[in-house]
């Protein structure tokens, strides 16, 4: 078949398309938004009848999965390497569960934090849960590793790992596309009490995991992803994982290192392919996306007196992605690490949009902060986080999904006063109403904000589980029906907002105020597809 010009992640969700994939489930986030965006405005997907959703977090889209799973179908679950965080509950007793139909958790790690709160590296997860994980070095691989992984989870009745990176992620290349297959038939597992994880029951699932241990690693030395190349120069060995090895071969435009290289892109690492560069070559260089997982294992696997370079000793940056400069650096190649790039433009740091309805928000709160002083405003993830630059400088936090929410109330119990959560309509519904609940229970003296633009805004406008519902929500965890205020954050309406915004924060108790005004980005482009629906009907 003719190759196709395709990111990472559309590789991977065209890829489930053709394995006979039967569902999709997702919350949005960046680098990973793009794998379920691609299913959803599919025509393939739409025909096949593949499933595509977002759902309300991470951990709900892989409880889905499961249960999809569960009926022997193939179905994938994706997210970005924080959202395996919220996701790990389910993710972790996958493992002693197992699989029915093939289950791919699908994990896009974020190095050098591009849009994330931490640099965290997702093969740590898959090892913990002791799974297979597959990790690709290229785009194609992206795709025939899919394929890989659910012929891997069926084989083994186990979750299967794919690992990606940013670069990967949001880079394109030609893709040759496999023979499509069918989706599987509806069965139910053979054993009703499969995924039943009673400890009787547990215990037994867990002692089979081990047992499995080995034929993982097998899997592993035989895989087409991992390949020994031998060269003349054994002076120096280079390991490269992942996307580690592109960065390595663009050092050498033939394709040709004078010395050997052992490509690792499938998990547990191969073990018996490592020795062999270890006793072939003098000393080892290890190049992995994001913790030095491999080299960790390999110093304590094989410290006989080699040295093994990386991360850890400082051969590589210990933070940060790799580029091919970082790697020739490494190799002696390269005096600079990074060669100096005259900016085209003039650099703009992030800002909310023109029109943005967050702004209003932003503007009301510090004038009403303005007779309590600073440092007592607990925000989240998403947009709005931008609130804590100038011009606005109007939130004192941003930790993780739904933090705004349990940190105010922890704070006020612990005496400050007043105390204001910010927090956005999805993130909200992705996991701050478990936080409300514990103020109303506590009757913590807390006033949260909920910014309802009416969307995911940050990961490109998907839509919002929070869509007519917030009010609901927050009368049925017991805030009282009087202090759930709805305003709408605009200029005109300036004092009558920051009237009730005060009123809130004044009050002793738990209050909400859903400031709700649609994001003008989305807006805009609704505005844009109405008048053009418009114009072809008069045309």
């Amino acid at each position: 078949m003719r190759a196709q010009l395709l990111l990472g992640d559309e590789a991977i969700a065209q890829a489930g398309i053709d394995a006979g994939m039967s569902g999709i489930y997702a919350y949005p986030g960046t680098p990973s938004t793009e794998i379920t965006e691609y299913v959803i405005s599919s025509g393939e997907a739409h025909d096949k009848g593949i499933v595509a959703t977002w759902c309300a977090n991470e951990k709900t889209a892989a409880e889905a999965a499961l249960g999809m799973s569960y009926a022997g179908k193939r179905v994938m679950t994706c997210m970005k390497h924080v959202g395996l965080n919220v996701a790990a509950d389910p993710f972790i007793n996958s493992a002693l569960t197992g699989a029915n139909g093939g289950i791919l958790f699908v994990v896009a790690d974020d190095p050098s934090m591009h849009s994330s709160q931490n640099e965290q590296d997702s093969r740590f997860f898959g090892k913990f849960a002791m799974i297979p994980v597959l990790e690709p070095s290229n785009q194609q691989e992206a795709y025939d590793m899919v394929f890989t992984g659910f012929e891997l989870s069926e084989k083994y009745q186990v979750p299967v790992m794919i690992r990606i990176t940013t670069r990967l992620a949001h880079s394109r290349a030609g893709v040759v596309r496999q023979p499509s297959l069918p989706p599987n038939n509806l069965k139910l597992p053979e054993n009703l009490k499969q995924f039943i994880l009673l400890p009787a029951l547990a215990r037994k699932k867990y002692q089979a995991l081990l047992e499995m241990q080995d034929a993982f690693c097998r899997e592993s030395e035989e895989s087409r992803y991992c390949s020994f190349s031998q060269a003349d120069d054994h002076s120096l060995g280079v390991i490269a994982c992942g996307l580690a090895y592109n960065y390595l071969m663009e050092n050498f435009p033939d394709r040709n290192p004078p010395f050997p290289v052992l490509k690792i892109c499938q998990y547990p690492a191969p073990a018996g392919l490592i020795s062999h560069i270890y006793n072939t070559c003098d000393r080892l260089l290890v190049l992995e996306e994001g913790y030095p997982l491999l080299e960790e294992l390999l110093k304590g696997m094989l410290d006989k007196g080699k040295p093994v370079h990386g991360r850890l000793d400082g051969s590589i940056p210990r933070a940060g992605e790799l580029n091919p400069n970082i790697v020739g650096k490494a190799l002696g190649l390269q005096e600079d690490p990074l060669t100096p790039v005259p900016p085209l433009v003039v650099p703009r740091p992030p800002s909310l949009c023109k029109g943005c309805p967050h702004i209003d928000s932003f503007l009301g709160l510090n004038e009403i902060l303005e007779q309590h002083g600073k440092g007592r405003v607990f925000s989240d993830i998403g947009c709005y986080t931008l609130g804590a630059l100038q011009p606005y400088d109007a939130i004192n936090s941003c930790v993780d999904m739904g933090a705004s929410v349990t940190m105010a109330k922890g704070a006020a119990d612990a005496g400050l006063k007043p105390v204001i959560a910010v927090i956005g309509d999805s993130t909200f519904t992705h996991s701050g109403i478990t936080g409300l609940l514990d103020a109303v229970n506590d009757q913590s003296n807390i006033t949260v904000i909920i910014l309802d633009n009416a969307t995911t805004a940050m990961t490109g406008g998907q839509p919002s589980a929070a869509m007519n519902h917030l009010e609901d929500i927050c009368k049925g965890v017991g805030v009282e029906e009087s202090h759930i205020r709805v305003i709408k954050p605009l200029h005109k309406l300036h004092e009558e907002n920051t009237r009730i915004l005060r009123e809130e924060i004044d009050y002793e108790g738990v209050s909400v105020v859903i400031a709700r005004r649609e994001c003008i980005q989305t807006l805009n482009k609704r505005m844009r597809e109405k008048f053009k629906n418009k114009a072809s009907k008069t045309a």
